[in-house]
């Protein structure tokens, strides 16, 4: 899958990124976010939700699993932290979370036997207290060119 990496220096580049990600995604695209605790992950999924016309507090869902929110497109944000796996009846109760809206999925790793597949995957990474390194791999070429046009000093990469 190729990639595109791009370095963060604040929130506020995070989130314009995530608004660029975001204005390339449709209803039914799955978007897997992942990193250490603290690398902007939920900065991420808010600057996301901003572009897609969210206008209510995004905050982490690590306790309750996942929030939906309403706007011109629907936007699922799942925290999947706290699970090692699924049984069906966890499925069950996150499957809903996928119909009819753009899903953001942090901690994806306990569920990449079991999610849909995935339009794009971003990794975080610290290189600083403000900056972070942000990684989108995606099968889409425009996705990832709309990243490179909107910023001149994305670098591209595999």
């Amino acid at each position: 899958m190729p990639g595109t990496e791009v370095v963060s220096g604040s929130t506020a580049e995070t989130e314009a990124l995530a608004g660029t990600v975001a204005r390339s995604l449709a209803v039914g695209d799955v978007v897997l976010v992942s990193g250490e605790l603290g690398s902007g992950k939920t900065t991420f999924v808010r600057g996301a939700c901003r572009a897609l016309g969210i206008r209510a507090a995004v905050t982490s869902p690590t306790f309750t699993i996942g929030h939906r929110y309403r706007g011109t497109t629907d936007v699922s944000h799942l925290d999947l932290y706290r699970f090692r796996g699924f049984s069906a009846a966890e499925w069950g109760d996150l499957e809903p979370y996928f119909d009819d809206a753009i899903v953001f999925v942090e901690w994806p790793e306990a569920g990449l036997g079991a999610l849909p597949a995935e339009r794009a995957r971003v990794r975080l990474e610290h290189l600083a207290p403000e900056r972070r390194r942000i990684l989108v791999d995606a099968r889409d070429e425009a996705l990832l060119q709309a990243l490179t046009s909107a910023d001149p000093g994305v670098r591209h990469g595999n």
